[in-house]
């Protein structure tokens, strides 16, 4: 069961390797393909990898549940401003968060209510929904260019297509 764990003061794995450059890429491949025992582990590991006396890559792999493609943004942002402070020889100077995602949580919770008062915002939510999906089959059945197999196999394909300079 998926739940929000907050660990006070967690350091994030930095694992530190000499890399000659010509091996940089199967370092980072390897790295990449870094399986988060999610029980025992932040779901966050950083490699420094030293190609040269003053040349490093510094490699973050993040599982999927600690970051997405808005999150990157102001973690690049955060990093490229630790960076440019450290390279200072200042500390960053970040203001403190005005909310923590458990402040979210617990405004929401607040708002909905308890969804087995009937009353409740979340109650009325769930009532909606219910009377509003309620009779609808669990599939649709859809035009498709071929039938469901019996068992899924969840197998993709691919479909190349090239589209002209003047189309685009």
């Amino acid at each position: 069961q998926p739940y929000q764990h907050i660990t006070a003061r967690a350091r994030v794995p930095l694992s530190t390797s000499l890399c000659p450059p010509v091996e940089l890429a199967g370092h980072v491949r390897r790295a990449a393909r870094h399986a988060f025992d999610l029980a025992t582990e932040l779901p966050l590991r950083a490699t420094m990898f030293t190609i040269g006396v003053d040349d490093h890559v510094l490699m973050l792999v993040l599982h999927h549940i600690a970051g997405d493609g808005w999150s990157m943004a102001p973690l690049t942002r955060d990093l490229s401003t630790a960076y440019s402070a450290r390279l200072a020889g200042r500390v960053p100077d970040w203001a403190p968060l005005p909310i923590q995602y458990a402040d979210y949580a617990l405004w929401q919770r607040d708002l909905l209510g308890d969804e087995d008062a009937p009353d409740s915002l979340a109650a009325r939510q769930l009532a909606y929904w219910r009377k509003a999906l309620a009779g609808l089959p669990d599939e649709l059945t859809l035009p498709a260019d071929r039938p469901r197999p019996p068992v899924p196999s969840h197998a993709a394909g691919a479909v190349t297509a090239g589209v002209p300079a003047e189309l685009h």
